[in-house]
């Protein structure tokens, strides 16, 4: 598969199966007391699994590794640096096509203030934190955005 109809396939596999996602933990060594945390994924069942493997080999950035909580395999991609220089410049070059598109431009954002080490302020942190509460409004939080206060 030539590279143009490689990356256009990644876009759309990642409209069906991939995630956004901005988690926060609670942290005693993170400003304000909460680790927050983007990341991209796709995830699949172990029989079709190899897909996985292109994204890695694609990016040369992320782990692929099984996901215990729906028995899948999932690739993820982490690191902010990551994610701002490889995932990013990806989905703005071939787009998704369904409302997963509004979701990668939250994402785009948030990752952008947390670079800019914006969540470090209170204002920064409370914008990443209302930002990240319209994303995947039908996913289950394990802090639901009300809680996380500082």
């Amino acid at each position: 598969m030539d590279d143009l109809k490689t990356d256009f396939y990644l876009s759309g596999y990642a409209d069906g199966e991939g995630c956004f996602c901005v988690t926060f933990n609670k942290s005693n060594r993170h400003k304000f007391g909460w680790d927050i945390r983007p990341s991209f994924s796709v995830s699949q069942n172990k029989d079709r699994s190899q897909i996985l493997g292109l994204y890695k080999e694609r990016w040369n950035c992320g782990t692929i590794r099984p996901d215990r909580s729906d028995k899948t395999v999932k690739y993820e991609v982490r690191s902010i640096g990551d994610l701002v220089a490889k995932i990013i410049p990806h989905f703005e070059n071939y787009p998704l096509l369904s409302e997963k598109q509004r979701e990668f431009k939250i994402f785009k954002e948030i990752c952008f203030l947390l670079l800019g080490k914006e969540h470090l302020t209170r204002n920064g942190f409370n914008q990443v934190r209302n930002l990240s509460e319209q994303m995947n409004a039908s996913g289950k939080k394990r802090y639901p955005r009300n809680k996380i206060k500082i």
